[in-house]
């Protein structure tokens, strides 16, 4: 597989686990001590580093060091939409 395909696909599932981290403690978690909250949002966000990581350094050795960045940044979002 192309290092650029898997930066792309490593950064949008990094995007969608730190989306999911946001909604989780702000919608579902409503209710719970914000220890709680805070702990489920880091647990899930670890799983969003673990994929962003490597994605950026895979994207590294085909891409400018700020080239992966506008991926993430623009791409992601318009597929989550």
């Amino acid at each position: 597989m192309p290092a650029s395909l898997q930066t792309l696909i490593l950064l949008t599932l990094s995007n969608v686990f730190m989306t999911f981290a946001w909604h989780a403690h702000l919608k579902d978690m409503n209710n719970q001590p914000w220890i709680v909250a805070a702990f489920a949002s880091w647990g899930i966000a670890l799983f969003e580093y673990l994929l962003q990581v490597p994605g950026n350094r895979i994207g590294y050795t085909v891409m400018s060091l700020p080239q992966p960045g506008p991926v993430n940044a623009n791409f992601v979002p318009a597929l989550l939409r």
